[in-house]
């Protein structure tokens, strides 16, 4: 499972192309993709009202790459979107987490696995709710259960009806 985000630029369509790209890459296969949902930014010191609101979505992928090489790709079409590291939790283009691998578990200087945040997140957690209702978070329990417990907030998130030329 990848948990996606953005919030800068045109924030859907980022999230839209980085699917492609990454659908785009050999080894990988996106299977199912979840609604986009709104949230506040969360910084390091909490929820930050005054930067832009975040978009997010979770994508079930399947994949024969080992988990360094998935890392590889994800970091890869992060960049060719122009994401930038900078600040820890910062604003950015595109941010694109592995939160699951098939249930394994390890963990070393670049990778853990599963997300070691993941089973506090609604941003992650509902929306991956959407492309399975029954799954479970290696070590954590019933997505459905993490979600219900999950303090962050939300929304649905509803595109603006296209720009029309002259009627």
């Amino acid at each position: 499972m990848l948990a996606f985000g953005s919030n800068q630029g045109d924030r859907a369509a980022t999230i839209r192309a980085a699917l492609e790209a990454l659908d785009a890459v050999p080894g990988i296969r996106i299977e199912a993709v979840s609604a986009l949902y709104e949230t506040p930014a969360l910084k390091l010191t909490g929820v930050d009202h005054d930067a832009p609101a975040y978009l997010n979505a979770v994508a079930r992928i399947h994949t024969a790459l080992p988990p360094h090489a998935l890392l590889d790709a994800v970091n890869e079409v992060e960049n060719e979107f122009g994401r930038v590291r900078e600040e820890r939790w910062g604003d950015r283009t595109l941010d694109i987490d592995i939160v699951d691998l098939d249930g394994r578990e390890s963990s070393d200087d670049r990778l853990t696995l599963p997300h070691p945040r993941a089973a506090e997140r609604a941003f992650v957690l509902v929306p991956w709710l959407d492309v399975d209702q029954d799954a479970v978070l290696t070590g954590h329990g019933p997505v459905a259960a993490l979600a219900a417990r999950a303090t962050d907030t939300v929304t649905l998130y509803v595109e603006p009806p296209a720009q029309g030329g002259a009627s």
